[in-house]
């Protein structure tokens, strides 16, 4: 496995805006715009909703029913969070936004508990008619 991280300088000047979140939450983040990518059918900006919900769908294929735990681990509780690191990361240079974009567009897209309870799918697991349910 590799392991990626910050450089320190970077690390520092992130923790100075929001110090309460650890450096995976910022790789995190990061790859989890990447996982939006790979799923979109040409690279484009991305809105404030749509990379929370690929944040939540990143989590739930790497972490599964720990989810939850691994991201309150961070200091990602909210979709807020997610909008406050990637506002972090804007301000050190690492991400830009467009004009339109605001740390709001984050605000309650989904609920934490909920889309992490009830949102996984048992890998194999099928439904009445024998096809592999796939629903989130």
């Amino acid at each position: 496995m590799i392991e990626v991280r910050l450089a320190s300088e970077l690390l520092t000047r992130l923790r100075e805006r929001e110090s309460h979140y650890d450096e995976h939450a910022y790789l995190f983040v990061l790859e989890s715009i990447e996982y939006l990518q790979q799923h979109l059918t040409a690279r484009r900006h991305v809105t404030g909703m749509e990379l929370a919900r690929a944040c939540r769908d990143h989590a739930l294929e790497q972490y599964g029913l720990m989810s939850l735990q691994v991201l309150r681990h961070w200091g990602i509780r909210r979709t807020e969070d997610i909008g406050r690191i990637v506002f972090a990361l804007v301000d050190v240079g690492l991400l830009v936004t467009q004009s339109t974009d605001r740390e709001e567009d984050f605000r309650a897209v989904f609920d934490f508990d909920e889309a992490f309870s009830t949102s996984y799918v048992w890998p194999g697991i099928t439904g009445r008619n024998g096809a592999e349910r796939s629903e989130r």
